[in-house]
């Protein structure tokens, strides 16, 4: 091997330490990082906050496994859209469609009903995908 391409494989090997990332100038952010790929449990629902901010509200199951050890597990999603037509996009999703949804993930807590304190994952949208939405006949069979 020449010493030239020695020197190239090393550098190529040698992580570089940086303190500011290629893509932005800002340091970067420790988040927990979630992602789902599952069928949505129903349409979105459009809600409001206290503040009168409008956010989405929607489900989504996952499911792990197969044959009779299959397991389906549920997120709850929120999703902050910015715009009119995203925000009409998204409600226009309907049951059953495969969706791909990259999200921050947090443990929120409550009480119930009891007083009884509990947790939940609570997944904020940062991106969604559409994978395939669900046949007609999917369609016209569950709403008979």
């Amino acid at each position: 091997m020449s010493a030239f391409l020695r020197s190239v494989s090393r550098a190529v090997a040698r992580p570089q330490a940086s303190s500011a990332r290629a893509f932005s100038s800002t340091a970067q952010r420790p988040y927990a990082r979630i992602t789902i790929v599952g069928n949505l449990a129903d349409t979105p629902e459009l809600r409001a906050s206290q503040n009168g901010k409008e956010y989405l509200r929607y489900s989504v199951a996952s499911n792990t496994g197969s044959g009779d050890k299959q397991k389906t597990s549920w997120f709850n999603v929120t999703a902050f859209v910015n715009s009119t037509n995203a925000r009409d996009y998204q409600l226009s999703l309907e049951k059953g469609t495969l969706v791909l949804v990259e999200g921050t993930a947090s443990i929120d807590s409550y009480e119930d009903g009891e007083g009884k304190p509990m947790k939940t994952l609570g997944v904020v949208q940062r991106n969604l995908e559409v994978l395939r939405r669900p046949s007609r006949e999917n369609i016209a069979a569950e709403s008979e």
